[in-house]
């Protein structure tokens, strides 16, 4: 009887901890909370609420004993109840409070923290949210920046994928370049989170993420109303307005709009400007939330473009002068977008967005001046017109297989580019059109599948996932004497293989591995019969995160990643040239330090050594692939008042393949310092507090100047902003 009454009462034991219970966690007001970590005290079963304040806690039973914790809420400890409803308080900014998960994005956690400790006031910094991560603008404010990660050029996007709310930004086959990525159409006041990691280890990330990749979600509702002024040097206002249209437990709708206008600090004003529409509505029920959102901006602009050294040198012109300024450009986005989230069953949800977009460009640049045409000069211009639609669905379920947990996710994805009349021409004063150098229409398809699994061995995580892409290139000659229409068909399959080992609450270890790729423009394709249409990428990540101390988080990752061979095509010239492989490897450290209560310290340093695999030594170098990069920052959020002292480094680095060349480096320090007063926030700004001359961004060119007899090779470059105030107030009502 004794021997029955064990083996019952052993049984009651196992069922009662092979449990699942649910609860639901909101604000004082009832709006849910995601994403906050809920931890059973016990046995330290975990889950996450998704965006209904939901959670399914696994391994537990009423009566256990909780914690509920998240960056924006003080933690909870309470008992696992019936009713199942927690609520939570807001609170200030701590470390302390940070868990670190077993989570494949090992940075999650750390772009929480950044975003909500420095705030970002202009689409450039949402990027800068990146450790290590820099930007360079090089032909005016309305062209997309040149983006610098772990030892690549990514000139506007080639190795990166940046995602708003589900939609891509970068746009493939571009008039300019390969996966331009131009994100001025998102306002940062309406960014909710930024989701970001490096290297391709990641199935549901595809074409372009082979440095990595950021995902930007915005807002689905808003606290309140607020009206904003902003003044600067150079001419600079920004206004705009946020406004709660409907708000309720069952559906919110909201408007932001901004307009920018501003001459800049270059001799020749750049005659800025450009609005920024963007409105959501969010329908909310008991299984599923769905969201409608449309998205708009219109830029123009002028540019003094890339000068060469030897015209400053010469004093022809100053630093902020220009050798043609002409150039600059026109470019609007139209964006809609649809985002349903269904929980199908207490373990398992869909996910699914669908979009639209409509695009414009037209950009004039001279980057040789008069080399090619003595008498006209040698400015170009660039022009596409493009609709792009897609969709993305995935499927996400948690379960037990003999005790162990499992997930996995299925998902599929389409995107289709549709480009009239993308254009490359040779042009006098933005006016006259002396020649046609290409001309045509591109149709682009994408069609994706990928599964991704998960299992759990107690502190150890294994993450398997493989992606297939299918790609259709059409392009059709419009300057071919003869009817010429070229198709190129190819795919690729991208395995990913993760471990995950949480040694303890406060220790991660992580080793990552995958293969990527990015596709190359679509006239590359048709161009060489489909040879390295699909250049992969091979890289792994061994790292940690580590917290030592209750408000010190450190994090660390020595990396590797190889580059086929591949074909580029240069958007300024209409040609196309061959690269051979490629290989970098690294390192990056990071820390996060809460000083006091009040004041935080950021710092993040990576070290990149980046070669050409086919190349003789010392003609092997990477044209301006960072070596040596440093970010930093001091903040204050203490009451009525909030602050940031940022800093940024990058070192010198090779300009051309046999570093005869050098791109000289910078160190630049920002600041912003903020006020409130009831409803009222008063705040400066100031970009190169200590007025650093520094060149923003930096190229080998062959240029020829009017009246000079032979060209010349030399280093051109953009000059960085000087010494850049600007005054902000706002109001919430």
């Amino acid at each position: 009887m004794k021997k029955q009454s064990f083996i019952l009462f052993f049984f009651i034991s196992i069922i009662s901890y092979s449990q699942i219970v649910k609860g639901k966690i909101t604000t004082s007001d009832g709006i849910a909370v995601s994403d906050v970590y809920v931890q059973n005290i016990q046995n330290k079963s975990h889950a996450h609420s998704n965006y209904k304040g939901e959670f399914n806690l696994e391994n537990s039973k009423i009566g256990d004993s909780i914690s509920l914790s998240h960056k924006n809420y003080d933690e909870l400890r309470t008992i696992l109840t019936e009713a199942n409803k927690y609520v939570l308080n807001p609170k200030a900014v701590n470390l302390k409070e940070v868990v670190i998960t077993n989570e494949l994005n090992h940075l999650h956690e750390i772009s929480k923290v950044d975003l909500k400790i420095n705030p970002v006031n202009s689409p450039q910094e949402l990027l800068r949210i990146v450790p290590g991560l820099f930007i360079g603008q090089h032909v005016g404010g309305g062209k997309a920046e040149q983006i610098f990660l772990r030892g690549f050029d990514i000139d506007h996007g080639t190795d990166i994928a940046i995602n708003v709310d589900g939609v891509p930004v970068n746009m493939i086959s571009h008039g300019h370049g390969q996966g331009y990525a131009d994100l001025h159409f998102l306002q940062p006041e309406t960014v909710d989170n930024v989701d970001f990691d490096k290297g391709s280890y990641f199935a549901n990330k595809g074409n372009l993420a082979t440095a990595g990749y950021v995902d930007f979600n915005t807002k689905d509702r808003i606290k309140n109303d607020e009206v904003a002024m902003e003044i600067g040097q150079f001419n600079t206002q920004r206004i705009r307005g946020m406004f709660n249209l409907l708000s309720s437990d069952k559906e919110s709708l909201y408007f932001s709009g901004s307009y920018l206008q501003t001459d800049s600090y270059f001799d020749s004003p750049q005659n800025f400007n450009r609005i920024n529409l963007f409105s959501k509505y969010t329908l909310y029920n008991e299984t599923s939330k769905l969201s409608f959102s449309v998205f708009h901006f219109d830029s123009k602009w002028n540019a003094s473009g890339q000068i060469p050294q030897r015209a400053v040198d010469q004093s022809l012109i100053g630093r902020f002068g220009a050798i043609d300024d002409t150039e600059g450009g026109n470019t609007s986005r139209t964006i809609l977008n649809m985002k349903h989230e269904k929980q199908l069953s207490e373990n398992s949800s869909l996910k699914t967005n669908a979009y639209v977009s409509l695009y414009d460009f037209e950009l004039y640049s001279n980057f040789t001046f008069f080399l090619e045409d003595p008498v006209n000069g040698d400015q170009i211009r660039q022009k596409e017109k493009r609709t792009t639609f897609g969709l993305n669905s995935e499927f996400d379920k948690h379960t037990l297989i003999k005790n162990t947990p499992f997930g996995y996710q299925f998902g599929i994805g389409l995107r289709q580019d549709k480009i009239d009349d993308i254009e490359l021409s040779h042009t006098v004063n933005r006016v006259t059109t002396l020649e046609n150098i290409m001309l045509g229409d591109i149709n682009e398809s994408n069609l994706s599948g990928y599964g991704n699994t998960e299992f759990k061995f107690n502190k150890l995580i294994v993450n398997a996932g493989i992606r297939y892409d299918f790609f259709k290139f059409d392009y059709y000659d419009k300057l071919s004497p003869t009817y010429s229409n070229e198709t190129v068909n190819k795919g690729i399959l991208s395995p990913k293989l993760n471990f995950l080992y949480q040694y303890n609450s406060n220790l991660q270890l992580f080793l990552k591995s995958g293969k990527g790729f990015h596709s190359n423009d679509t006239r590359v394709n048709v161009a060489n019969n489909g040879k390295k249409t699909l250049p992969a990428s091979y890289g792994s990540d061994l790292g940690f995160v580590w917290k030592p101390f209750s408000k010190l988080i450190l994090n660390s990752a020595a990396w590797y990643l190889f580059l086929e061979q591949e074909f580029v095509y240069v958007g300024d010239a209409g040609i196309v040239e061959p690269s051979g492989k490629t290989a970098r490897k690294g390192i990056d450290l990071g820390l996060r330090y809460q000083l006091t209560d009040w004041l935080f310290l950021n710092a993040d340093y990576t070290y990149t050594d980046a070669k050409s695999t086919e190349e003789s030594s010392g003609n092997d170098y990477i044209p301006l692939a960072p070596k040596s990069t440093f970010m930093g920052s001091l903040s204050v959020i203490k009451n009525r008042f909030s602050g940031s002292f940022k800093s940024r480094y990058l070192g010198d680095r090779p300009a051309n393949e046999d570093y005869s060349l050098t791109a000289k480096g910078y160190f630049v320090s920002d600041l912003n310092l903020n006020y409130s007063y009831k409803n009222f926030t008063a705040g400066i700004l100031i970009e190169n507090v200590f007025n650093a001359e520094w060149n923003e961004t930096q190229f080998e060119t062959e240029s020829q100047l009017q009246g000079e007899t032979s060209s010349v090779t030399e280093i051109h470059f953009t000059p960085g902003t000087p010494f850049n105030l600007r005054a902000v107030l706002s109001y919430k009502f």
